[in-house]
């Protein structure tokens, strides 16, 4: 395997540089699940599955019937571009929009379906390899959320492949995305002045959300957000509308339960005949539910002991959203952990390491096998 690995060097930094390329927007995959599907099937995949969340599905079913155990990397990415993404290699780095979340573990997902497909004798137990759609943002794991409707029941434990080699995800962390818009009587900046104006009122319940206490909770972390803000129509009107996206996240349901209470109370109480708000639910993504603390441990463990051999260390588990949110609030065991070193994700400046790229192949294949064979 090791020997497999080293020999893919090359191979491996030119398949990322095409498939970096390929822009790849959450709900716009299409043209990244066709190269993939297309290169899988020219490597002898003759199973290649393409759900309606746009899932490229590769089942190896092994020597008897039974439960999954997934590997997945997800193929969108957080940049809109639908024209070819810049991908450059300068001083032992590789840059590109993208290129490390996600399209780096999607290229070792690749090559380890690769290798089953080369040698089809080591997988004893089932598995499935999906490079799943729609992880960022407000895709809100729409990929993760099929795949575990579709193989309700036949799932044993998931493990994504997601972010860099710098620690395991243990825990789920839930979040809750809202459009806020509020509404206004308007008017002309001058005839009208003192009418109320929709962007000062919107600005009312942002220094509110501001002001709001946090969960505190033990060990557990909460947020919140206000990402983007936007309406009025010109420098001398008195805005009849406007409108912005808040987001609150939390590792633990009673930290989401409490922002969601105080979010809805605000809107109420600043609600009146001078400023309307309405609230809209544009993505949300569970904490974690009842798992097996037996299970998910043994999982973890598993992980770490292929992470120590090949990075040499064991890095800190923590939580994170991931697409692990729907498995674990699905009581199936899961985690996340990356497949190279690199920094500036969700930048258009992001970066990898070259060098990481084939310790991270070895990592990922060398889970893979260990839960192909036991």
């Amino acid at each position: 395997m090791i020997t497999w690995c080293d020999n893919l060097k090359e191979q491996q930094l030119a398949l990322l540089k095409e498939l970096a390329a390929i822009p790849a927007p959450s709900h716009k995959e299409e043209k990244r699940v066709a190269f993939i599907k297309a290169w899988l099937e020219a490597r002898g995949a003759q199973n290649v599955l393409v759900d309606e969340a746009l899932n490229v599905i590769v089942p190896f079913e092994g020597e008897k019937p039974g439960s999954y155990t997934v590997f997945s990397a997800h193929t969108d990415v957080v940049f809109p571009d639908l024209e070819p993404l810049p991908v450059r290699e300068e001083d032992g780095k590789l840059y590109a929009p993208g290129v490390g979340d996600d399209t780096a573990n999607v290229v070792a997902l690749m090559l380890c379906a690769q290798y089953l497909l080369e040698h089809p004798e080591v997988v004893k137990k089932p598995l499935l390899l999906v490079f799943n759609s729609c992880e960022e943002g407000l895709g809100n794991l729409k990929g993760v959320r099929q795949i575990c409707k579709d193989y309700e029941g036949r799932i044993k434990q998931l493990i994504s492949f997601d972010g860099t080699m710098t620690g395991l995800v243990e825990r789920a962390v839930g979040s809750e995305r809202w459009k806020v818009t509020a509404t206004t009587k308007g008017g002309h900046s001058f005839g009208s002045f003192g009418n109320p104006n929709a962007i000062a009122a919107l600005s009312g319940v942002i220094c509110c959300l501001y002001g709001q206490p946090v969960p505190q909770i033990p060990n557990r972390k909460t947020t919140y957000n206000v990402g983007t803000i936007q309406g009025g129509t010109s420098v001398n009107t008195i805005a009849q509308n406007a409108e912005m996206l808040y987001e609150y996240r939390s590792d633990d349901k009673k930290g989401l339960d409490q922002m969601r209470q105080q979010f809805f109370s605000l809107l109420w109480q600043l609600d009146s005949e001078d400023a309307h708000f309405e609230r809209e639910l544009l993505g949300e993504r569970p904490c974690g539910g009842e798992v097996d603390p037996k299970k998910l441990e043994t999982l973890l463990k598993r992980c770490e002991t292929q992470m120590k051999k090949y990075t040499g260390t064991v890095h800190k588990r923590g939580a994170a959203s991931t697409d692990c949110n729907i498995p674990l609030s699905l009581g199936i065991p899961a985690t996340c952990f990356g497949l190279y070193r690199g920094a500036k994700a969700h930048t258009r400046e992001e970066w990898l390491e070259i060098d990481s790229l084939n310790t991270g192949l070895k990592l990922g294949l060398a889970t893979v096998l260990d839960f192909a064979k036991r």
